[in-house]
This record gives structure tokens, C-alpha cells and sequence, in this order.
């Protein structure tokens, strides 16, 4: 827990942090246990009930193996993209140049996309899926022309629908690109923007904007305890470690 100025909480590094780690396990359980499954015969992870799974472990010699992948997943893995969205946000009030912030994005999102498709799909090149940093630029974009219709059209008809506009052609975009997240990343950073300036809105419609994931609503758990502090400086750190743990990962493939 961090303490600044009379506040008591968590702080954005931390909140980075727990982000991170989330990640990590989720991409762990995606890259090295679906490589066990699917050389095991498993190709479908769609069935996460807990009679399946009970099915699994008394059946098949991987059941176990399915079990984790699925905690690891569905229960941890989920928590990481909510926080994502949230500091994405809180980067686009708070940094110095919206326009350093936008290139940094889709400079790691060039970097990040071998180590991407090596990952997730074991070729060099895979047009049918990109990295969650295509998914973060086009909701920063998304946001950056959203401020602009609300400072330059005071009209509220046509400040919704230039909202709207946006909206839209953001999301069409994410799923004719096929980000990760497509559509439901937009979705839910566009909520956290317009929902910004009262924290607990901010939460509701964020939990709202994640229900199709069950678990990503416990994101907001971290994210109702931050203070607004910056805390430790970590501003490569997420920028660095996310093509480099994908790149890891596969390199383990690899050795299995």
C-alpha cells in the first residue's frame, strides 16, 4: 500500500505491477500449457465447467493440465487487460505529449508483433490476430478525437454523435484489423473515458463494459484502490516486457 499526501492506497506502478503479473500467467497458461494440450490431442478449451474439468482430471492424463490452464486463464488472466484500459486512460489526462504517448504505442506495437505471432501462433507472420498494443492505440486515438468533439461542439445532439461516429469507426477498425480484445476493447475504454470524472461511475461502467469475461470485473477491485499517485517510475517497463516475455515463451515452445 502507498501513502501520499494524507491518501492511502495503491499506486499506478502498483497497479502496472499487478497488471503485469496477471499477464504473465494468463500468457504462460495461452503459450506453454495449450502447447501440452494441444500435443496431448486437446484442441478445444472452450469448457471450463466445473464437471468438466472434474471430468478431465479423472480421465485424461492432462486433466490437471487443463485445470491450470483454465485457473490461470479464466480466473487470474482476466484481471490484466481491465487495468490496462483503466491506466491507458489515466496516461491520456496525465502525460505531457498525447503525441509521444500515441508513437510509443505504435512503435512497441510493430516490435511486439513477431514475438506476437511467434507466441500465440507459432509463425513469424499472422495477419488473423494482433497484439494488445494495436488494441491500446486505437482507443487512444479513440479518446484523443472523442475530447476533441466535447471541447469544439457544445452542441450535445451533435457532440453524441460525433461520439458515436468515433466509436464506431474505432471498433470496426479493431475488428477488420483483428486486434485482441476487437470491439469489447473499445468498448470498454470508450465507458472509462466518459465515466472518468466520478470513480465509482467509473467502476460500475467498466464492470459493465468487462461482463463478458466473468472475472475481469475483479480488475476494478485494484482499480477502486487507487490513489491517483504515479509511484515508482516504470515507464518502459510494460513497453519492454511484453514482446520480450511473448518471445521467451515461445523460445520455451521450443524446448518442450
Amino acid at each position: 500500500m502507498d501513502k501520499s499526501q494524507g491518501r492511502i492506497g495503491i499506486s499506478g506502478s502498483t497497479l502496472k505491477i499487478i497488471a503485469v503479473v496477471c499477464m504473465l500467467i494468463d500468457h504462460t497458461a495461452a503459450v506453454l500449457l495449450g502447447h501440452i494440450l494441444v500435443d496431448n490431442g486437446i484442441y478445444s478449451v472452450a469448457d471450463f465447467s466445473f464437471g468438466y474439468m472434474q471430468e478431465m482430471i479423472q480421465t485424461s492424463p492432462v486433466g490437471w493440465v487443463y485445470f491450470a490452464y483454465q485457473v490461470m486463464r479464466r480466473l487470474i488472466g482476466r484481471i490484466a487487460f481491465p487495468i490496462y484500459c483503466f491506466l491507458l486512460i489515466e496516461g491520456f489526462e496525465k502525460t505531457k505529449s498525447r503525441p509521444k504517448y500515441a508513437g510509443r504505442l505504435f512503435v512497441f506495437a510493430l516490435l511486439s508483433e513477431i514475438p506476437f505471432d511467434l507466441a500465440q501462433n507459432g509463425e513469424v507472420f499472422y495477419p488473423y490476430y494482433q497484439n494488445v498494443f494495436f488494441t491500446l492505440l486505437i482507443g487512444l486515438l479513440m479518446i484523443w478525437l472523442m475530447e476533441k468533439i466535447e471541447k469544439r461542439c457544445q452542441n450535445l445532439f451533435f457532440r453524441l454523435a460525433g461520439w458515436t461516429a468515433v466509436f464506431l469507426a474505432a471498433s470496426v477498425l479493431s475488428e477488420l484489423v483483428y486486434c485482441d480484445y476487437g470491439a469489447h476493447g473499445t468498448i470498454a475504454v470508450a465507458l472509462l473515458y466518459l465515466f472518468r470524472k466520478n470513480k465509482l461511475e467509473q467502476i460500475i461502467a467498466g464492470c459493465i463494459a468487462f461482463l463478458w469475461e466473468i472475472t475481469a470485473p475483479f480488475a476494478f477491485i485494484f482499480i477502486a484502490l487507487y490513489n491517483g499517485k504515479r509511484g515508482i517510475k516504470l515507464k518502459y517497463f510494460f513497453y519492454i516486457f511484453y514482446p520480450a516475455h511473448l518471445l521467451v515463451l515461445y523460445l520455451l515452445t521450443l524446448i518442450l
